[in-house]
């Protein structure tokens, strides 16, 4: 296999599929326009929580925003891509680089006060607690 020389700007698909994935994935303005993507979320229910997970490496933390609104959860931030001054000759880049922002709606029964959030090795873990007093579990009896 023969390595290619990366430029952004002239593209060229290596099959039809990559030619498929990139109309429908990139934008036709270039580096012109700020690129974002969507990090992918891993979510859990326990008893007592809702366990979210953004898988976001790359990013630093203080480049996160964590927002709770009216019931809504969202999670938004930016990779920047390094300028390095250095010549590189990139043969393939897959990694996204962008802004980024995430939105779930989050059920009546959480407690909004006790959210917890903490970013490690590239994952934002959040832990929203459900409210004991808002589950109200019960029995329906047939007729």
């Amino acid at each position: 296999m023969a390595l290619i020389k990366y430029n952004p700007l002239n593209y060229r698909p290596t099959s039809f599929s990559s030619l498929v994935d990139r109309v429908f994935n990139d934008d036709f303005l270039g580096d012109t326009v700020a690129r974002s993507f969507s990090p992918k979320v891993d979510i859990a229910e326990t008893d007592k929580a809702f366990e979210i997970q953004f898988h976001i490496p790359g990013v630093k933390k203080d480049e996160i925003n964590i927002d709770l609104n009216e019931g809504r959860l969202t999670v938004s931030g930016e990779r920047k891509i390094e300028n390095e001054k250095k010549e590189k000759n990139f043969h393939s880049v897959e990694s996204y680089y962008g802004t980024f922002s995430r939105s779930f709606h989050l059920p009546d029964s959480i407690d909004g006060d006790k959210v917890n959030a903490t970013y490690e090795d590239g994952i934002l873990s959040v832990v929203v607690p459900k409210d004991e007093k808002k589950v109200a579990k019960r029995t329906i009896a047939i007729k």
